[in-house]
């Protein structure tokens, strides 16, 4: 039985997660919605997609719709996770979840019961590279010691992946922290129960910090440093270096390397080289199967909880 998608956002992340699932069997977007309608409807038409919107609403009371991704501005997410699960559709939205504790817990509250797949896009979770070290961790040959994470951007005008004008600003620490936050929990197997962090100057015009630093602790003891900025001009992107107990990983993205430096072949891990497809395919088939997905609004809502604490200490 084909899944019909509606998707929401049709800027980089959107086309991303529909070149992703044009590789899916069984998948297709029926429906897909922007701010700004001619420019969504030269999207559609590229792929092929019969329905245009302006308007989530509009999308949610299609009745041929089983399943909702959200790609829209961090600021919409949980107010629009609320509005699919209450639609009665099965929902994945990108990360962050939410950038307010409480918005986040009233997802999880909808969620819960529900009889719906409600999923996060923590990306990293699915890349390859790092599911290669998830296997070693849960077969017992690696444990994580100390993961050194540098997040690094060049964006002191507000842009999106593309290099297009953005119409909301991103954030390190909801957004881009939440990523680590989430995973080395995920990885280290323990709770996160120490968190510090620190920031630089605020942006005049952005009104964000743009560099933060980041430190982690589980209950196991394994520990994190993350450092992130959108003041850095390159190499730009995610550099995740796991430091075990026996051996070293740099992740990045969906490559993998050892501490020396050697390239390991990560091709095998998985259907795919791509995340964000990994992603959908569990998405679908949690769906198909009736399951809680990895990554599901109740396995993450604890990154959220962190951040929260961090956003605390910051004063924001």
């Amino acid at each position: 039985m084909t899944i019909n998608v509606a998707l929401a956002g049709a800027g980089a992340f959107g086309i991303k997660h529909i070149d992703a699932m044009k590789n899916i069997a069984d998948v297709k977007v029926i429906s897909v919605i922007g701010r700004e309608y001619d420019k969504t409807k030269e999207v559609a038409d590229k792929y092929g997609i019969a329905h245009v919107a302006t308007d989530l609403a509009e999308s949610l009371k299609i009745k041929e719709v089983d399943a909702v991704i959200l790609c829209t501005p961090t600021q919409m997410h949980a107010s629009q996770t609320l509005a699919c699960l209450q639609a009665g559709k099965h929902v994945q939205v990108e990360i962050p979840l939410c950038d307010a504790l409480k918005d986040g817990q009233a997802v999880a509250a909808a969620a819960k019961g529900s009889g719906r797949v409600a999923m996060c896009g923590h990306t990293r979770r699915f890349n390859p590279s790092h599911q290669w070290v998830r296997k070693r961790i849960i077969a017992g040959e690696f444990s994580v010691q100390h993961m050194d994470v540098q997040t690094y951007f060049f964006r002191r005008t507000n842009m999106n992946a593309l290099g297009q004008p953005r119409s909301w600003t991103d954030h390190l620490l909801w957004h881009h922290a939440a990523h680590t936050v989430d995973l080395f929990a995920f990885q280290a197997r323990s709770p996160i129960v120490k968190a510090n962090a620190v920031q630089g100057p605020i942006h005049p015009h952005l009104g964000i910090a743009m560099d933060m630093s980041i430190q982690l602790k589980t209950a196991n003891g394994a520990i994190c440093t993350l450092s992130l900025s959108f003041n850095n001009e390159g190499p730009l992107g995610t550099f995740f270096r796991y430091i075990g107990d026996t051996g070293t990983y740099i992740a990045r993205y969906d490559d993998l390397f050892n501490g020396k430096d050697e390239k390991i072949d990560v091709s095998k891990v998985d259907v795919s080289m791509n995340g964000i497809e990994l992603q959908d395919r569990e998405f679908f088939a949690a769906i198909r199967e009736g399951r809680e997905p990895n990554a599901s609004v109740a396995q993450v809502l604890p990154c959220y909880e962190v951040l929260h604490s961090l956003e605390q200490q910051l004063g924001s």
